[in-house]
């Protein structure tokens, strides 16, 4: 008897998830993973910050029940997600709508199904190269997805003419995607001044701007990092925000995201709310309780909320560290010191390196470091009993 589901094609599956499935089968001693998007402690660790002990601590003394929460979450979470995206001088918060998500990834599907129901016809627009995920979160809510020019990589550098000159001729309504910060794969951002021209250009043109925040915290610092969505919110621009939790408060699993919108208006901000609503409803109905608990206990209290951003900066200053390690190890192993210090201008987790796939399968396949085919590498996976050996086998490998 035929399955049900025989028709359907076999699936790739997940490129970065399949190489963490690799890592952990492999039975090398040496071996070591710069491919997911986890920050690790010095112990090759994923780290539980002090701040979320301590309100974890709080809440399981406290010995609560673990209730529905309403369709949008809890509004002390909503709040503090809400102010630490658009600050505390932010716009109006009768005019934004804000929600709690399942993660990062939750929020840009709840955007783009929100985005589906009230533009059908748009396009939209992400990042040449992108998260990967991007693409098929838009194309499932059932957008046409097209690439913009950003990274040149013979100059690490972002192609922002070529880019400007790309978005200056979308039609008014796109949809564009945008990494506020710590870009995706390739760590290279946007100055302010940069930053100050696309605002101009979108209001010009009636882009739709839609910001990935994942790495508030990692780039610049938690306001900085914020500077973009809070330029484009200032200047009158209607905007969506998907914002992470997992990487800054070291809460991966606990899935904790939020989905600002901001509108032009209350009335605005009503419709949109209601329209979201329903969209979390007909699927996982109410968000998840503790992780969110556990960041509004620290976002709101001002002797956790220090603890949080204190170390949170030790975090950020230590991938700086890691950077210019590594750089500095490459220049020394291959004589090109003009060749690495690109690694030194990226910023957050990730580092695009100048690989190639075939480069990369001999990283992996002879000395065990494991990276993307796309050479985007994790600098949190480095740490000072590895990283002498990953520089001699990046140059081992680059020297081909």
């Amino acid at each position: 008897m035929q399955s049900l589901f025989s028709p359907l094609p076999a699936a790739a599956g997940d490129a970065i998830f399949a190489l963490v499935e690799a890592f952990q089968n492999d039975p090398a001693p040496h071996k070591v993973s710069l491919s997911i998007g986890t920050y690790f402690a010095e112990d090759g660790s994923i780290p539980v910050m002090r701040a979320v002990r301590q309100a974890r601590d709080m809440l399981v003394q406290a010995g609560k029940p673990h209730p529905y929460l309403p369709i949008p979450g809890s509004a002390p979470y909503r709040n503090a997600a809400r102010s630490l995206v658009l600050g505390a001088d932010g716009p109006d918060p009768e005019r934004v709508v804000t929600v709690q998500s399942v993660g990062g990834t939750g929020a840009l599907k709840l955007g783009a199904d929100l985005l589906r129901r009230t533009c059908p016809d748009a396009a939209v627009w992400v990042s040449d190269p992108t998260w990967e995920n991007h693409g098929q979160i838009f194309r499932q809510a059932g957008f046409t997805v097209h690439e913009y020019p950003y990274y040149d990589p013979a100059a690490a550098t972002v192609r922002f003419t070529q880019m400007q000159a790309a978005l200056q001729a979308l039609p008014a309504g796109s949809i564009v995607v945008l990494h506020a910060s710590c870009h995706n794969p390739t760590g290279v951002d946007l100055s302010s001044e940069q930053w100050e021209l696309l605002t101009e250009l979108f209001a010009r043109q009636g882009l739709i701007p839609f910001f990935d925040l994942a790495y508030q915290g990692f780039g610049q610092g938690l306001d900085a990092d914020a500077k973009p969505i809070r330029m484009m919110a200032r200047a009158g621009l209607e905007c969506l925000v998907a914002s992470s939790f997992s990487k800054n408060f070291s809460l991966y699993g606990e899935r904790c995201g939020a989905l600002n919108i901001v509108c032009h208006d209350k009335l605005a901000a009503d419709r949109a709310l209601g329209q979201v609503k329903t969209l979390i409803r007909g699927n996982y109905s109410t968000p998840p309780t503790f992780g969110a608990a556990l960041v509004a206990t620290i976002l709101n209290q001002p002797e956790l909320r220090h603890a949080w951003a204190e170390e949170l900066e030790q975090m950020r200053v230590r991938l700086v560290g890691l950077r210019a390690r590594l750089s500095h190890a490459l220049a020394l192993l291959t004589g090109e010191p003009e060749a690495w210090n690109y690694i030194e201008r990226q910023q957050g987790l990730f580092s695009y390196m100048r690989l190639s796939p075939q480069q990369v399968e001999a990283l992996r396949r002879e000395h065990a470091v494991y990276l993307l085919k796309s050479g985007r590498l994790c600098i949190a996976g480095l740490t000072d009993s590895n990283i002498e050996y990953v520089a001699r086998a990046i140059a081992a490998c680059a020297q081909r």
